[in-house]
């Protein structure tokens, strides 16, 4: 048993030892040896990680440096910065498999937008943020000037507009930690999210240009970039969930491969998955790593891990053993 290791860690090594807690401390253990052999790490997170408050632990990962760039959905890219704002308005519903549909309905007009468990107040989350957000997007078209999603949360996070309505400790956002470090984030189809929808409808009404906010597309070449003058000693892959937050970045080695023909692109070097999403007919979510050989993603050699559980469980789990909790 690790002797660097807090009670947490010591814990998992002592009884996680089969089944999916094996892979868990497997996968972590490869984590680990990533960093210790000068690769860097990418973290992708689907699924309503920031509403599950995965900050607490998250920010810690990034202000060690335990992870360098995060591929995430313009819902965590958010919500994260909705609880920051909005935390005391949030509504627990433990019964919430118990609800009606007219139980839901008078949630929705008490501006109650349920996540499972947790319902995200409208006022306090969304406008507040919207009232500050839509003007550092007006500015930037006044100035001339273009920016990915995540680089417009940046500017609200570091402006200060907002610290009045803070609401948790600074150190639990994930989003300032990474603001702080300007880490590199990509957002895929950011525009299927809340900020996204309003962006839509400010274009609508004629008061913002859709070229103001730079695209997907600039997300991939921002990667591809980014990619090819970091991977060296390679970068691993830590995927949370499935969805378009892990399948747009990991396609960045195929086509720096195949479709730019640069044919000394290394794989990925390290792959893990967090998911309960079942193997079955066409399901990328649910395929098992070896899949992703025959794509141009991973080498034959390179370690891959699939922990079959619920993120919000083992996610934080596997970040206590990283950080040696």
């Amino acid at each position: 048993m690790s002797t660097n290791k807090g009670a947490i860690s010591q814990f998992i090594e002592k009884y996680y030892l089969h089944f999916n807690s094996a892979a868990l401390v497997d996968a972590a253990k490869g984590y680990e040896a990533q960093l210790k052999n000068g690769s860097k790490m990418l973290v992708s997170m689907a699924g309503a990680m920031s509403t599950a408050e995965i900050g607490k632990i998250f920010a810690e990962m990034i202000r060690q440096d335990k992870v360098q760039i995060i591929s995430c959905t313009g819902a965590n890219l958010e919500e994260d910065i909705m609880n920051l704002v909005a935390h005391s308005h949030y509504k627990r519903v433990p019964n919430y498999r118990d609800l009606t549909p007219q139980d839901e309905w008078d949630l929705l007009e008490k501006g109650l937008n349920r996540v499972t468990d947790t319902c995200i107040p409208e006022e306090e989350a969304f406008r507040r943020i919207q009232k500050h957000i839509v003007k550092i997007w007006k500015d930037a078209e006044a100035n001339g000037e273009r920016y990915l999603p995540h680089e417009y949360m940046y500017k609200l996070l570091l402006s200060g507009v907002m610290e009045e309505h803070y609401e948790i400790d600074l150190k639990d956002s994930w989003m300032y930690a990474a603001a702080e470090k300007n880490l590199p984030i990509i957002c895929p189809g950011w525009e299927d999210s809340t900020m996204g929808n309003i962006f839509a409808s400010y274009v609508l009404k004629g008061e913002l240009q859709a070229s103001t906010m730079k695209s997907g597309i600039e997300y991939m070449t921002f990667l591809a970039d980014w990619y090819t003058e970091n991977s060296k000693n390679g970068i691993g892959f830590f995927q949370i969930g499935g969805g378009i937050s892990g399948d747009f970045p990991i396609c960045v080695v195929p086509m720096l491969y195949q479709d730019m023909e640069r044919t000394d692109t290394p794989f990925w070097s390290y792959f893990c998955q967090i998911s309960d999403s079942t193997t079955s007919f066409g399901s990328y979510s649910g395929a098992v790593p070896n899949e992703k050989i025959t794509w141009g993603k991973l080498d034959i050699d390179t370690p891959k891990f699939i922990i079959e559980s619920d993120a919000t469980i083992v996610a934080p789990l596997v970040f206590a053993y990283i950080l040696d909790m």
